[in-house]
């Protein structure tokens, strides 16, 4: 995700409260994802492919893993920060672009949320 940077610009002081998933390919650590819950709602975050291996579908894998996830602990929303140019992509499993947006490194991101529990 970020290649040219060092280990200590990914991480957060908050990363061992998350839960980190891997996809791997003949034992090589291929896409990751970390999900992090907050009392009813959970972020995703950390959502990397290696550049070989984007457009094969790893990336679907996994975040369909996590939206089951959040779906079998009765979460009620799963938010995330999304590149601009990637919002397509988390479109296609239901998330919507909300007005909050921000540059980090130099890319412009805008929060993507969805709505989990529906309401009766």
């Amino acid at each position: 995700m970020w290649p040219n940077k060092p280990i200590a610009y990914v991480k957060l002081p908050n990363d061992d409260q998350g839960q980190h998933f891997g996809l791997f390919s003949q034992d090589k650590l291929i896409a990751v994802i970390s999900l992090f819950i907050d009392g009813n709602d959970a972020q995703f975050r950390k959502f990397a492919t290696l550049r070989q291996e984007q457009g094969k579908g790893h990336g679907t894998v996994l975040l369909q893993f996590i939206l089951k996830t959040t779906i079998e602990l009765s979460l009620e929303s799963l938010w995330c920060n999304a590149r601009a140019d990637k919002t397509y992509f988390y479109e296609k499993f239901g998330m919507q672009k909300t007005d909050k947006q921000f540059l980090k490194g130099g890319i412009h991101y805008v929060i993507m949320e969805k709505q989990l529990k529906v309401e009766i």
